[in-house]
């Protein structure tokens, strides 16, 4: 999951104060976002708001369709579908202290901004980041088997769910300032950040699955684009860019090395293929932090801060567009979509620094697999 959050604003018309109550219907019919600051502007918005909700009911004679944005101009084809009720986690599972935060902040994320400082792992550190990592590949393989033309994002974040609880993990996206689902799935001109929902995939999208799990005071974080069924030659061009820059990234980590030149490598070769790179997110630090330092920006000629160190860890995970890299966010406060509707697509890898290069700690886990998954971007 990349580093790049928005609070939530109350939606009544000219207020925008900070905003924690959410509508119980729009929660009840799948609505995402429709949050209030106060009893009062939910009352004063009430006579426009309600009709949300009978957008959002079925409706035969009128062949209405799902709508909580009226009158939104979503930038390509992809619309949002209602949400199933939020998944719980069981007590015994150890959380991030987001996870019942009501705003869904990590006091020790925001403690620690502002600081330049990147952490060295100690081997007992290094040990839990492998751990963890290796049960985020494991779950980002169950999500992979599942994609298929006709499953829906919201079964997929089942899986994942109950997949992550089953590894005695808390799925880290879930309620992490207030992110409704444990997993990102991110189809067609959404860049990141798209929220699994009862849309079913079609034949020729393009998928991002976006994994990340806490496992005894560790964070692990992966991603990789999928295609569903027969997918155009020009989405699998991109897909194939994409992890090839995420690839060519990798082999320069190394001690000595500044993070800032990794988006100068990715850059090149995006642009090379004719593709462009998104600036508005970025990979991070991550351990017993979901996201802190270092920052690292995947677009060239960037002034992230600091110079690789042997134990430190971070992810790399660049979006790269078929148009322009400008991005434009949904009315639910974390779906980025490409500014022109083209598409997106996205791999990530968490790593860390070693004596002679870096260790990608979410690796596929036997070469069989590497080998099948680099069939199918040929």
């Amino acid at each position: 999951m990349s580093v790049a959050v928005s609070s939530r604003s109350c939606e009544s018309p000219g207020c925008g104060e900070g905003a924690k109550l959410q509508c119980p219907t729009c929660i009840k019919l799948g609505i995402p976002g429709s949050f209030f600051c106060s009893q009062e502007c939910f009352k004063n918005s009430w006579g426009e708001h309600k009709k949300l909700h009978k957008l959002a009911k079925p409706n035969s004679e009128s062949n209405e369709q799902f709508n909580p944005w009226p009158g939104f101009r979503f930038t390509g084809t992809l619309r949002p579908a209602p949400l199933s009720a939020t998944r719980t986690v069981p007590d015994n599972i150890v959380r991030p202290d987001y996870a019942n935060h009501p705003t869904g902040v990590s006091e020790s994320e925001r403690q620690m901004k502002g600081t330049t400082n990147i952490r060295v792992l100690t081997d007992e550190e290094q040990e839990g980041m492998r751990v963890v990592c290796k049960l985020t590949r494991e779950i980002l393989d169950i999500a992979a088997e599942a994609t298929a033309v006709g499953v829906t994002t919201d079964e997929i974040d089942r899986l994942v769910h109950e997949a992550t609880i089953d590894r005695d993990c808390y799925p880290s996206p879930l309620n992490y300032f207030e992110f409704p689902k444990s997993c990102c799935t991110s189809i067609n001109e959404v860049i990141c950040h798209g929220i699994p929902d009862k849309r079913p995939l079609a034949d020729g999208d393009i998928m991002n699955v976006d994994i990340s799990a806490y496992h005894r005071g560790y964070h692990g974080d992966a991603n990789e684009t999928f295609f569903v069924g027969n997918v155009s030659d020009s989405a699998k061009k991109l897909v194939k860019t994409t992890y090839e820059c995420l690839m060519l990234a990798i082999n320069e980590v190394k001690p000595g090395v500044r993070y800032r030149d990794l988006g100068n490598v990715i850059q090149k070769h995006a642009q090379a293929n004719g593709y462009s790179v998104v600036r508005s997110y970025c990979g991070h630090g991550i351990h017993e932090l979901f996201h802190t330092t270092p920052s690292v920006p995947h677009y060239g000629k960037n002034k992230a801060i600091g110079i690789m160190k042997p134990g430190q860890v971070f992810t790399i995970e660049p979006m790269i567009n078929e148009g322009t890299w400008k991005d434009e966010l949904w009315p639910d406060n974390w779906t980025a979509v490409t500014q022109d509707g083209k598409l997106s697509a996205q791999f990530e890898h968490t790593l860390m620094v070693t004596e002679t290069g870096c260790e990608i700690l979410t690796r596929r886990l036997d070469n069989n697999g590497q080998a099948h998954f680099m069939d199918k971007m040929s």
